[in-house]
């Protein structure tokens, strides 16, 4: 399997998966990570079992909902609450969001040794999940100064075709996030809407993937799959793991 790694510091693995590898067939084929997009589950099991041997740690998913909760996940927690972020301090899990063209993020602080995965959709950057997953990180012993971000592959702003009340009800929260698409139309650009705002957070490295989910078949879209007419696909990830135990910060 593939893993695109995200350079978020030392003492840190990052990285997005992609379609490569796995044992998912039809539809799914390639390395499907959603339990529930209709996929033969002991095939997503063995996509996520090949995953975590890639990251060396037990991986820890979330229950997505596009909302704004955020959950501290410890060495013994597993997956299955429902957020839309996840942080931890722990080196013994890894923490992951799963996409289809929304935007998986993550960030890390290093030094404080406190990573973080953040599912952003439309309706999670407007309802402000990026603010609440920085703030969880603070709480835990971050520095927005010292963090780091990755956002993987989305769809792109050019591809994001919205109504146009929709993309205004964007702006209003995430200005930066109003686009056009290549025909003209409204748009909403989730890469840099979501680096607008982790800016505004203070911080001020973000890595940008930049690859377009609805035009790249090499990752899940959600969307391709709709206009193609099947309306089922599968998800790719974001993860992220601590691979030295927290240290505190200096100074």
């Amino acid at each position: 399997m593939v893993l695109d790694l995200a350079p978020l510091g030392p003492g840190v693995l990052a990285g997005f998966t992609s379609r490569a590898g796995g044992r998912s067939t039809g539809p799914w084929h390639g390395l499907n990570l959603g339990t529930l997009v209709g996929d033969d589950p002991d095939a997503v099991a063995a996509n996520r079992a090949a995953l975590e041997r890639r990251v060396g740690a037990r991986l820890v998913f979330a229950t997505q909902v596009h909302g704004a909760d955020v959950a501290v996940v410890g060495r013994h927690d597993e997956g299955g609450v429902r957020a839309d972020g996840l942080v931890t301090t722990s080196p013994d899990v890894a923490l992951g969001v799963y996409v289809a063209d929304c935007a998986p993020v993550l960030l890390a602080d290093p030094v404080a040794g406190v990573v973080a995965a953040a599912h952003a959709g439309r309706p999670g950057l407007v309802a402000g999940v990026l603010q609440a997953t920085v703030a969880q990180m603070v709480r835990a012993g971050a520095d927005p100064v010292r963090v780091v971000a990755a956002v993987g592959p989305c769809i792109a702003g050019s591809s994001y075709e919205v109504p146009e009340a929709m993309r205004d009800d964007v702006a209003a929260a995430v200005p930066e996030a109003a686009s056009c698409t290549s025909a003209g139309t409204p748009g909403v650009d989730l890469a840099r809407g979501v680096a607008a705002v982790l800016r505004r957070c203070g911080i001020d490295v973000v890595h940008t993937d930049g690859r377009d989910t609805y035009a790249d078949p090499a990752l899940y879209s959600h969307r391709r799959a709709v206009h193609d007419g099947t309306g089922v696909t599968g998800r790719f990830a974001g993860v992220v793991r601590l691979l030295d135990a927290p240290r505190p910060p200096r100074g």
